[in-house]
């Protein structure tokens, strides 16, 4: 795929080989870095919704979940209204969550629990761009947690949940801890990256400050919290070609650490699901005795 501002061209052949699991209900793919989710004016393989609707030859599918342009990994698509309002209403009530997988420049010594309120920058000329604010009328909560899974060589691979899906959240977070996403043209060294590739697409030289063409951001998991079905991704190729070249590791190493997270995200998932069942629970005596 072309690295640049327009959307990237969808291959038809290759599409069927990032289908994760079909049914009747619900289409579950592994989007690649640099398509964007939703119908592009370049037509419908410019974008992973366009190709879904050509692949199936269908008029209409429901995104149930999306992910930033940039950043890889599971995606899922229902086919009818009733699967979207399923995932959709998970979502809503925090039963359906997501993990994610990331590489941070700095080494960061121990797990970060992180609660902000997040708003746009005034001071960027980005008008998409937000930051950590204090809370108002117009700023909304964002919970993300970062769980260093191995640091080498002045970088972090690292596991994110997240409590809240608000935009651009893990990146902003990332960003005011001090370890930036490798890659991050908004959110890292200098927004002058960004505004630049919005002008004129992505420059190889950038490489040497950026590490990456694209933020290290991939949606490892997406799943409902009881375990009932829940989707995974191996790690986009970008991200693994890192941290062979960069931060020294090997393959093997890199599968056993995916693991290791996947066994940490279910753990954590457990814990939350037993919390929430137990205010299931009050509420229930509570509406009881009334």
């Amino acid at each position: 795929m072309n690295e640049g501002t327009d959307s990237p061209l969808v291959d038809p052949d290759s599409f069927p080989s990032w289908i994760i699991f079909e049914d009747e209900h619900i289409l579950v793919l592994d989007k690649p870095g640099w398509l964007v989710c939703h119908p592009s004016k370049n037509g419908p393989w410019s974008s992973l919704v366009g190709a879904a609707k050509e692949y199936l030859g269908v008029e209409s599918i429901h995104l149930a979940s999306r992910l930033d342009r940039e950043t890889s990994g599971v995606v899922l698509l229902a086919k009818h209204r009733g699967a979207a309002s399923r995932w959709q209403k998970g979502i809503e009530v925090k039963t359906v969550r997501r993990s994610y997988l990331t590489i941070l420049e700095g080494e960061m010594d121990g797990s970060r629990e992180i609660s902000t309120f997040l708003g746009k920058d005034p001071m960027s000329e980005v008008f998409v761009k937000q930051r950590v604010t204090a809370s108002s009328r117009k700023s909304q909560r964002a919970e993300s947690l970062f769980i260093p899974l191995e640091v080498r060589n002045g970088y972090t691979f690292a596991l994110v949940l997240t409590k809240t899906g608000r935009k651009h959240q893990i990146r902003v977070h990332a960003q005011s801890m001090g370890y930036p996403l490798v890659g991050e043209k908004l959110y890292g060294r200098n927004e002058t990256y960004y505004l630049k590739f919005c002008q004129g697409g992505w420059k190889n030289e950038w490489i040497e400050d950026l590490g990456m063409s694209r933020q290290a951001l991939h949606g490892r998991t997406l799943g409902f919290i009881d375990k009932s079905e829940v989707f995974h991704t191996d790690l986009a190729d970008d991200m693994r070609s890192f941290l062979f070249d960069t931060m020294g590791q090997h393959k093997e190493v890199v599968d056993t650490i995916q693991s290791r997270a996947d066994e940490l995200v279910l753990r954590k998932w457990s814990e939350e699901l037993g919390c929430m069942e137990g205010h299931e629970e009050v509420f229930r005596k509570g509406s009881n005795n009334k």
